[in-house]
């Protein structure tokens, strides 16, 4: 049975000398830990703020938090490949589902994208809510599913900003339902044995468009920001926005190794 997972913010376990310390867990973690009923004696996981790994007993639970001494010392977790999702913005909480199943996955970040077709507009206070909001949920996603860091959910750009930001990508993959072909194993394969590096060394982007789709000026923009752009396909069914955008990731993560 995996152990319940917490991130810190500030804290270093390392760096702590006692034996027995309190856990500096945020507001919101301690709800959760209190939710949990953790007992002395019971263990959790913890990734500090140096992203090293630590096993801990719980040692003392107060109204105010939690005590702890370290059991195991794993390190900090390997990088490993990477893959980001740039998601159209969708309208109710079709987002919210994208980004906790994705973060599941595994996907490492996320950049929601405000298109030309996108059927939601956002003024500013609402995009920062929902960012704050989406933030969350792939930090409760993490913590549930294990994941060795929490995915980085970038504020809302157009897709020429976010075009602009993949130069360096192993390869940019634009899922398109307009794409007559194009298997994402096959151009994720033929990225890897271009630049000759491993899967492990990877940083794939996943590009899904919003329920109207991507426009063609928004789909040049992404193939042309890297060499290793193209269109792919998801098959003959046509998907939906929130569909693709588990599809997607999960299908590069599985050729990278990530689900294997």
């Amino acid at each position: 049975m995996s152990l319940p997972r917490f991130f810190l913010d500030g804290q270093v376990l390392g760096a702590e000398v006692a034996p027995t310390f309190p856990l500096r867990l945020s507001a919101e973690d301690t709800r959760h830990a209190r939710a949990l009923r953790l007992a002395p004696g019971e263990h959790i996981a913890v990734v500090d703020a140096a992203r090293d790994y630590f096993e801990c007993e719980v040692v003392e639970v107060d109204a105010g938090g939690m005590a702890v001494r370290i059991a195991a010392h794993e390190g900090a977790a390997a990088d490993g490949a990477s893959v980001i999702l740039l998601q159209g913005v969708t309208k109710g909480d079709k987002m919210d589902s994208v980004i906790r199943h994705a973060t599941e996955l595994g996907v490492s970040a996320f950049i929601p994208l405000a298109c030309e077709r996108s059927v939601v507009r956002l003024d500013e206070k609402r995009a920062a809510k929902r960012l704050e909001r989406w933030r969350a949920i792939a930090k409760s996603a993490a913590m549930q599913s294990g994941q060795p860091a929490i995915p980085e959910v970038a504020g809302i750009m157009t897709a020429g900003d976010a075009a602009a930001l993949l130069s360096g990508a192993t390869c940019v993959l634009v899922c398109w339902e307009e794409a007559r072909a194009g298997a994402i194993g096959r151009a994720v394969r033929a990225s890897l044995e271009q630049l000759r590096i491993p899967a492990e060394d990877a940083r794939v982007a996943v590009v899904v468009g919003p329920e109207g789709g991507l426009s063609e000026s928004e789909v040049d923009a992404f193939l042309a920001c890297n060499p290793r752009a193209c269109t792919v396909t998801l098959g003959r069914s046509i998907l939906r926005t929130e569909t693709a955008g588990i599809v997607a990731p999960a299908l590069v993560l599985y050729e990278l190794g990530g689900l294997q």
